[in-house]
């Protein structure tokens, strides 16, 4: 059976842009650049972006590309008789499913606050009362299991309809419209009166707001930032270049996916810090910052209960773009490896997700005593094991592969990233892909686990 295509180069960028805009752009990014100092740590978040987290992505696509297939086979079609790099797919595909089990949970938090801004939940609501609607939802199973199973369904209904006709379609109309409500957003917040000091914080370098922090910390933290906002290492992206045509080149492609999701970043702390400014709350509050923080804002702020809507709308296409990318993968690999038919994989795809979803949503309330690593709760725990373990490990075998005379090798890797029309890469950055990238990537894995 031939091999499904995307039908448009835009549906290729806004798919795989989806996958890598979610949460950590819109929930993660502003708060990072609110404890780091603001407009420098963007500056060397974009830095970091272009070093690190665009030859990661040509690897990774590359490899879907050049081989056709999902996590295991794409190795396996590249790699040298005998050896046994293909081992790593199936870690990718387990990273898949661990970042499944607590992503829907809180995808299905920013769709529940969605429902709460439109039905009117937070109308009238006293000022301070944000933190206790966020602890009434976590301590209410029903609420949080209602809420991700409605995120999973859907995203696995998109599937059943196919590559083209479901995921492509589908996230077209999401990507447009999360486009349209992030500048809507945006610039009612930049209008708001006294925006103006959150906007100098975000967009005007200041020596001084650094000082504070320390460099070594801003550094880090924007290095981590623009490595995990793309989502690199357990081959999230890989699948889409199973998909891709060879018309353009893949770095091109890339340089598209990444300034779509540094676009929504980047205008996400258009809306907040001005936000935070005009209404004089903290922009570092970290993750409480969505769900605390920024209802009292809406709360105060005349139509909040429209802007406090259409926020959590923008916050749910954002999320539900990474989740219906995510299980694509998912789906794929019973087609490849076993034959399965997409109908069938869908099905058993999405009851064993809807499962290993529950002990997160349970890890709130009746499993609130479940501390899986050290004193982290359920949803922690798995992040920590994604974030911290797998996609950076993941990102290092994929650089090496890549590289390496073991593995696909250099010759092979450039050949796959420069076919077609667009720009290229040079060779002349084989010592910095093959010395350097490795052990920055390795440096981000060290910090994140100590």
């Amino acid at each position: 059976m031939e091999r499904e295509k995307f039908g448009s180069r835009i549906g290729f960028i806004f798919v795989s842009a989806g996958c890598a805009i979610g949460i950590g752009n819109v929930w993660k990014f502003p708060y990072m650049a609110g404890q780091n100092g603001g407009a420098i740590f963007v500056l060397f978040y974009l830095l970091f972006l272009v070093i690190m987290g665009l030859p990661v992505m040509t690897m990774e696509l590359a490899v879907g590309r050049a081989s056709r297939e999902s996590a295991v086979l794409s190795y396996k079609a590249l790699e040298k008789e005998g050896h046994k790099w293909h081992i790593h797919g199936w870690f990718c595909i387990i990273g898949c499913y661990l970042l499944m089990m607590y992503y829907t949970t809180v995808s299905g938090w920013m769709l529940s606050y969605a429902w709460k801004f439109l039905t009117g939940k937070f109308s009238g609501a006293q000022s301070g009362s944000a933190g206790e609607v966020f602890g009434a939802m976590l301590g209410n199973p029903a609420e949080m299991a209602v809420f991700m199973i409605i995120t999973v369904v859907l995203g696995f209904v998109v599937l059943s309809f196919g590559v083209q006709n479901g995921l492509e379609r589908i996230t077209k109309i999401m990507m447009a419209g999360l486009l349209v409500l992030i500048i809507v957003l945006a610039v009612h917040s930049i209008l708001l009166p006294g925006g103006g000091e959150g906007l100098k914080f975000y967009l005007a370098p200041n020596v001084e707001n650094v000082e504070s922090v320390g460099w070594f910390n801003l550094i880090e933290g924007a290095m981590n930032q623009a490595f995990f906002t793309l989502s690199l290492g357990i081959a999230a992206m890989e699948i889409f270049g199973s998909y891709m045509s060879k018309e353009k080149t893949i770095v091109s492609e890339s340089i598209h996916i990444i300034c779509l999701d540094t676009f929504v970043a980047i205008f996400a702390g258009l809306i907040i810090f001005p936000a935070c400014s005009a209404y004089g709350v903290s922009s570092d509050q970290g993750p409480s910052l969505i769900f605390m923080t920024l209802p009292e804002l809406f709360i105060n702020m005349p139509g909040g209960r429209i802007w406090g809507t259409l926020f959590f709308i923008f916050m749910s296409f954002a999320s539900f773009s990474t989740v219906t990318a995510v299980f694509e993968n998912l789906v794929a690999w019973p087609l490849d490896n076993w034959g399965w038919s997409r109908k069938k994989s869908v099905i058993c795809n999405l009851i064993f997700v809807l499962v290993a979803s529950l002990p997160c949503v349970f890890g709130y309330n009746i499993w609130s005593d479940l501390h899986i690593i050290g004193a982290r709760d359920v949803l922690d725990s798995e992040d920590f094991i994604v974030s911290n373990l797998l996609l950076p490990i993941g990102s290092l075998i994929y650089i090496l592969f890549c590289v390496s005379k073991n593995g696909w090798g250099f010759d092979k890797y450039l050949a796959e990233v420069n076919e077609g029309s667009g720009m290229k890469l040079s060779p002349k950055l084989k010592p910095f892909l093959q010395f350097v990238l490795p052990v920055l990537v390795l440096v981000i894995m060290i910090v994140g686990l100590i």
